[in-house]
Parts: C-alpha cells; sequence; structure tokens
C-alpha cells in the first residue's frame, strides 16, 4: 500500500513539474520553430525502420513506451509487389528519386536526417524543409482539396485540428516517390492523415496513417519523434545535391557494377528507364513533333 502511494505521488509530482506546451494567440499549441526527425527511417522508412519505430514517449511499456513494448508489424504490401521490390532494390542507388535530386515526398521528408522549419499562423501552417528546399502550405480554415490539383510528389495538405492535435490530411499524389531509400513504394492512390502532437515544448509526436488499396492490404501506421533544434541563432541552411553521389563513392563495390567505363571523372552508366504512363508529352520536346 505504503509502495503504491509513493508511486501516485511521484507520478502527481512529475507531472506537475512537466513544462507547459506553448500556446498561439489564438489558443491552438505552437509549433512554430526548427524541428529535425531523421535516423534510421530515412533509410528503410516502410519496412525495416518501421521494425525499429520509435516509442511514444508518454506511452506505457504495454503500449510501446519506454521501457519496451510490442515490436511494430511490418508493412502489409500484397502479393504481387515483393518480384516489383525485388527489382526496385537490385537498382535503388539509381532509381531513388533522392539520388536523382527529386523531391522525396511525404511521409519520408519528415524522417529525413536535416531540419524543417514550421511557421504557424492562424489559418494556416507552413512548413519549410532544408531538403531539397521543398516547402508545405497547409491551410487549416476549413478548407478542402481542389478539384484540379495536379498528382504530384509532396501531394496536396489539408489541416485542421483536433483538440491540441494538427491533423493533416494529404492526397493527389504521383506514383514516383519513395517512403524510404530501400525502394518501398507507392502508387497515385496514396493517401495519408498526418497527426502532429506537441509533447511538451521540444517534442512533436509524429504519426502517420497510411491508406493505399493500389499496394498495401490495408491501412497501417508509423510513428516518431521530432525534436526541436534548440541551437543558439539555429536556422536552415543550402541543400545542394549532386546526382547519383552515392553510386560515385560506392559504386565500386557492386558485385555486378553499374558503371561500364570511366573517362576521367565522368562514369557512364547503362540505364534503360520505360516512360511511365502520362509522361509521354514530353517525347513533344524533341523535336520529332515540331512540324505536325
Amino acid at each position: 500500500m505504503r509502495s503504491l502511494i509513493a508511486l501516485l505521488l511521484w507520478v502527481s509530482i512529475a507531472a506537475a513539474q512537466k513544462p507547459p506546451v506553448p500556446k498561439a494567440a489564438d489558443g491552438k499549441p505552437d509549433l512554430s520553430g526548427i524541428w529535425q526527425g531523421g535516423g534510421a527511417a530515412g533509410l528503410t522508412f516502410a519496412i525495416g525502420a518501421e521494425n525499429a519505430r520509435a516509442a511514444r514517449p508518454d506511452a506505457t511499456p504495454a503500449q510501446g513506451g519506454r521501457g519496451g513494448g510490442a515490436r511494430p508489424e511490418p508493412a502489409p504490401y500484397q502479393d504481387w509487389v515483393q518480384p516489383k521490390l525485388k527489382e526496385i532494390r537490385d537498382r535503388r542507388s539509381i532509381d531513388d528519386p533522392s539520388g536523382r535530386c527529386l523531391l522525396v515526398g511525404v511521409p519520408r521528408i519528415t524522417s529525413m536526417p536535416l531540419p524543417i522549419k514550421i511557421v504557424q499562423t492562424k489559418d494556416e501552417v507552413i512548413f519549410l524543409y532544408e531538403t531539397f528546399h521543398a516547402f508545405r502550405v497547409i491551410p487549416t480554415d476549413g478548407r478542402g482539396h481542389p478539384d484540379d490539383m495536379d498528382p504530384s510528389y509532396m501531394g496536396d495538405s489539408v489541416g485542421h485540428w483536433e483538440g491540441d492535435t494538427l491533423v493533416v490530411d494529404v492526397s493527389r499524389f504521383n506514383d514516383r516517390s519513395w517512403f524510404d531509400r530501400a525502394g518501398d513504394f507507392h502508387s497515385s492512390a496514396l493517401h495519408l492523415v498526418e497527426r502532429f502532437t506537441l509533447m511538451d515544448p521540444d517534442v512533436i509526436w509524429y504519426e502517420v496513417t497510411i491508406e493505399d488499396p493500389n499496394v498495401f492490404t490495408r491501412t497501417w501506421k508509423i510513428a516518431m519523434p521530432i525534436y526541436r533544434r534548440v541551437e543558439p541563432n539555429m536556422q536552415l541552411l543550402d541543400f545542394h545535391c549532386s546526382e547519383f553521389v552515392e553510386e560515385f563513392m560506392y559504386g565500386n563495390l557492386r558485385k555486378h557494377q553499374l558503371v561500364k567505363h570511366w573517362e576521367g571523372e565522368t562514369m557512364s552508366i547503362d540505364i534503360t528507364r520505360k516512360i511511365p504512363p502520362g509522361d509521354s508529352f514530353y517525347q513533344w520536346y524533341d523535336g520529332s513533333n515540331s512540324n505536325k
């Protein structure tokens, strides 16, 4: 009995000492600042790092909190996906969108090991990413997705508040971004629901519900903490990208070389790429249809 009373007393003292989360002028939690997630998830976000997912800081051990918990399940891929994954992973250093200096998409951009600046106003939350200088302007004024939005790497985001949690609905994706460097992919039917919860002044709990009926058997979730960068004068820096840098640095370690030969500092890579459906309009720029 005494031990139970001591435990309850300790819990109440710890709760009383926990600093309050900052609030914006409208009473919502203020997410403004520079944050960073990243880590292993940027390498194998959907399968490998899903099994090494960080536990929610305030969860009990039975819920996967500090001190242990159940091992998170792998991504629920449909049966047809496995052969395609093997094909992708054999060429991932060449076909990874990040290796070609293209936007890495959502939610992967949150798991990249570079800072994210959040600017919050009454009617929108703006995410500025050091990674590829990407950005998202997320309205929180009740509007929905526009009907005429073209698919893109980052999709279209609209948000609203559920209590103290920012909920962001993301759709209108193309099918060219990956979840991670391992080649885990999605289709253009991808639909995400992101939840940003300010746990304390320096920790955001980030949770994503993933839905893609063309690739997965059901909806599933991933989650991770995002930490505030508290260094004095912290700011986003310039992001410089060199295409195929991984192949330049480590391609010589391949069992089957993609680089056929070198001419000084120039490498020649044997690449066969099929034009995806919907991209054939690029053929108009090669001059073959200039007289039509």
